[in-house]
């Protein structure tokens, strides 16, 4: 049976589905200026949830840190790793982050143990990743070595996103609407990327449009869903659920650029929803609130 941190977490996820279709939509707007922009605009929903101008100074530093290591650090490596490697092998390096939820629990919340059926079930869950991102596009062709720079920047991506959100446990309880100011503080250094690495452009009202629904949907909402899910929730069972990320992108693709549904989308789907379902099932042990396991 679902909780609600699953719930919250299945939110999170549904927006997320949805970043690679506005992420197509808007190509031709630099990634940095494209994340800052979005990340602004979505620390703007901490705004009726707290008195934002005053969360910077509430949270504490360390805590601050990990917020922008974890979204600013995140979109960093992933937006380089696509410079330097083929995207969707980039991106399908990028999507063990739910691998790494799970797997890692156990070093940085050490209450919480790994099961077997657990293990397997996120071997099973990445392997359904796989191929769903594999088949898109590329025939499903095999990993070049000859990008190991862009691979490297992309398994640091993973990394990132995974012990962040395992992290956020470790760290004194912050509220959170305190996300809102990790996402602007790392809305401003994304900016500042734009200036270095990239050109200037023009965005037209089409543009701003959809950067306002990126910033409060994907790059928004879903980091407060995402954060309430943690608070609450037993990080291996929701980094199981987070295998859906790559298979709701793929559909969401299909469906938006009227492309059929091939077979390996299909059995991505049985793949990834039993292993979440298997996982899930194995994952009623005592869920560690906010700041046990240090």
């Amino acid at each position: 049976m679902l909780t609600k941190s699953d719930l919250l977490a299945l939110a999170a996820i549904a927006l997320w589905g949805t970043l690679a279709t506005l992420g197509v939509a808007l190509a031709h707007v630099p990634p940095f200026l494209l994340t800052g922009l979005a990340l602004l605009v979505g620390s703007s929903i901490a705004l009726p949830l707290s008195r934002f101008r005053l969360m910077l100074w509430r949270v504490p530093l360390r805590t601050l840190a990990l917020g922008v290591y974890g979204l600013f650090g995140f979109h960093f490596l992933l937006f380089m790793a696509l410079r330097h490697a083929p995207p969707v092998q980039a991106n399908l390096i990028n999507y063990l982050w739910p691998l790494g939820m799970v797997v890692m629990a156990p070093l940085f919340l050490p209450r919480l143990g790994l099961r077997p059926v657990q293990a397997l079930a996120a071997l099973v869950g990445f392997a359904g990743a796989a191929l769903a991102i594999l088949g898109r596009g590329d025939g499903g062709k095999a990993l070049s070595l000859e990008f190991e720079w862009g691979y490297l920047l992309a398994l640091g991506s993973a990394f990132v996103w995974a012990s962040y959100s395992l992290l956020t446990r470790r760290v004194a309880a912050f509220p959170t609407s305190a996300i809102g100011g990790f996402a602007a503080l790392s809305g401003a250094l994304s900016l500042l990327c734009h200036v270095w690495l990239e050109p200037a452009v023009a965005l037209t009202g089409r543009d701003a449009g959809l950067i306002v629904v990126m910033g409060l949907g994907p790059l928004g909402a879903a980091f407060f869903l995402w954060d309430a899910a943690l608070k609450g929730g037993d990080p291996r069972r929701i980094g199981l659920l987070s295998f859906l990320t790559p298979l709701l992108s793929t559909a969401i693709l299909l469906v938006t650029q009227a492309q059929p549904l091939d077979w390996n989308i299909a059995l991505a789907a049985a793949m990834i929803v039993g292993a979440a379902m298997l996982g899930s099932r194995a994952g009623h042990s005592r869920v560690v609130r906010s700041g046990d396991g240090r």
